[in-house]
């Protein structure tokens, strides 16, 4: 169908109409599509690799200057997780001992051992040993130890067995998930304040350990936050 406008000539409705893009719009727009399926496989990767044991660190268990055993120290010869870590019950953090510490004993007790070396040129010298660090939380994170262990949270909560470890290794996540669960289910971690270096402790004749732990929680008014604060100060 043809149609005459004022001034003459004639204008086709049939014509096709043709939209030029300019030059760049076509890479752009593959570029776009490329761009926004990468991006989906970096998140999944992100979430997979985020949420994978090697990631939260579980089974960490570095070497150390001093091959120290907790299985030997702790398990055989019975030693308190607070003659070395003195400061749990007073202060955030779960301090390394000084060099001294392990003098006490072996001043006298294995005085040539090569594997003591670095403990003898410790104490020599007033150097510190260069223990690596296991558990260690992200510095956005606080935690305080003694908050947790004056209100009867055990060492092996955290740690595991250390007693049964000839090395340290990380036994838990440590993730946010893992301590709102345990915020949310205290009567599941705690026992009495007294007995929180006992390892494999279980509560006194035939008391279910969750029955234990409701009393525990209800009697002692233990309520945990569980709001952000709590952890990112």
């Amino acid at each position: 169908m043809d149609l005459e406008p004022e001034g003459g000539g004639t204008v086709s409705w049939n014509a096709p109409t043709r939209v030029i893009f300019p030059a760049w719009v076509d890479p752009a727009v593959k570029g776009a599509i490329a761009l926004a399926l990468a991006g989906g496989g970096y998140v999944t990767l992100l979430v997979a690799f985020g949420a994978s044991p090697k990631t939260t660190d579980v089974g960490y268990a570095p070497v150390q200057p001093v091959p120290y055993s907790h299985a030997l120290h702790v398990g055989e010869l019975g030693l308190d997780c607070r003659y070395c870590h003195t400061g749990v019950e007073t202060g955030a953090k779960a301090n390394i001992p000084p060099t001294q510490t392990c003098m006490n004993c072996h001043s006298k007790v294995l005085t040539d051992s090569p594997l003591l070396a670095p403990v003898r040129e410790s104490a020599r010298t007033g150097r510190s040993v260069e223990w690596v660090r296991v558990h260690d939380l992200p510095d956005y994170v606080f935690f305080n130890h003694s908050a947790h262990v004056m209100r009867g949270v055990g060492c092996e909560e955290c740690h595991g067995r250390v007693d049964t470890m000839e090395v340290v290794r990380q036994e838990e996540t440590l993730s946010m998930a893992w301590c709102v669960d345990c915020h949310r289910h205290p009567e599941e971690r705690v026992r009495p304040p007294e007995q929180v270096t006992h390892m494999g402790w279980a509560p006194p004749g035939d008391q279910d350990r969750a029955e234990f732990g409701r009393d525990f929680v209800r009697r002692n008014h233990i309520s945990p936050a569980t709001d952000c604060s709590t952890c990112h100060r």
